[in-house]
């Protein structure tokens, strides 16, 4: 079997095993906690029904209403700004869900607009990312020369620590402006980040989304938005190596298989060749 086939079968083995595993500490982690939280909300709906004298329908509907009316503490989602934070949730297909289009206009749109905003912001995050990786090996370049290293060529593993220190840089330095303008925890911040920045967006933590920030906090939105285009670049850098990485590997063993094959059919060549060539017996044939 090719080396290929082998990495392609040992991948495919190790992402499901880390999926098992992953499920296995998740549910460790988080089953018991959904539970207790589930029972004490079921334990203060029924409070509150019989404190309140409510039937459960009209406790639905102001449960309905409650939830509705959550996400207009930002301001108007659809004016201009909250319009251009959706769609940059759109085209980098982070889709935190806070906000979801309800005209069939609008939900139409929204198809069409990935269609083509999502490649564009891949093929932009990819081409700001290399940018990034040439302007990290220059940089490299000459702090080698200023310390005398006999190679001054910037190796994968020198820009690989360079973006993934950026990459935390950043991440922390937006871990702190949003713990401060959200009220968030620091390590709740350095979550959002994360999870922003890796496009995972489950949208349990979204910034901009209280105290009218849409509305009154211009500054904030901009930072927000600047974070996350900014953030996702320096991500794109670190993951384009990464990926780079895998497909030079990946480059490698079929050049070596390809090698191997050619020098196989050579030897066979040189044996078969060499066969035809030895002296004829007395009578013509090959052989004595």
């Amino acid at each position: 079997m090719k080396k290929q086939n082998v990495r392609t079968l040992s991948l495919i083995v190790c992402t499901f095993t880390y999926l098992l595993v992953g499920a296995a500490v998740f549910d460790a982690l988080e089953s018991d906690t959904e539970k207790r939280r589930w029972e004490a909300l079921e334990a203060i709906e029924r409070m509150v029904i019989k404190k309140y004298n409510i039937s459960e329908d009209d406790f639905r509907v102001m449960e309905t209403v409650v939830l509705k009316t959550e996400p207009h503490k930002a301001g108007q989602q659809w004016k201009f700004a909250g319009a251009f934070y959706y769609a940059t949730t759109v085209l980098t297909t982070i889709g935190y869900g806070h906000s979801t289009p309800n005209t069939v206009g609008g939900k139409l749109f929204t198809m069409c607009y990935a269609i083509v905003g999502i490649p564009l912001g891949l093929v932009m995050f990819q081409s700001i990312g290399e940018r990034l990786n040439k302007f990290s090996s220059v940089v490299i370049r000459h702090v080698k020369r200023m310390l005398h290293c006999k190679d001054v060529n910037a190796s994968e593993i020198n820009l690989i620590c360079v973006v993934t220190t950026l990459s935390s840089l950043t991440i922390a330095g937006g871990a702190a402006a949003f713990s401060r303008y959200e009220g968030w925890t620091y390590f709740d911040s350095v979550y959002y980040c994360f999870i922003t920045l890796t496009t995972i967006g489950f949208g349990d933590m979204v910034a901009l989304q209280k105290d009218n920030a849409l509305d009154d906090k211009p500054e904030y939105v901009a930072f927000a938005l600047i974070f996350i285009l900014f953030g996702l670049a320096i991500v794109a850098a670190s993951l384009n190596l990464l990926v780079l990485r895998f497909v030079t590997m990946n480059t490698e063993d079929e050049r070596r298989d390809v090698a191997e094959a050619l020098q196989y059919y050579f030897k066979a060549y040189e044996g078969k060749l060499g066969k035809s060539r030895r002296p004829r017996g007395r009578c013509g044939w090959k052989g004595t």
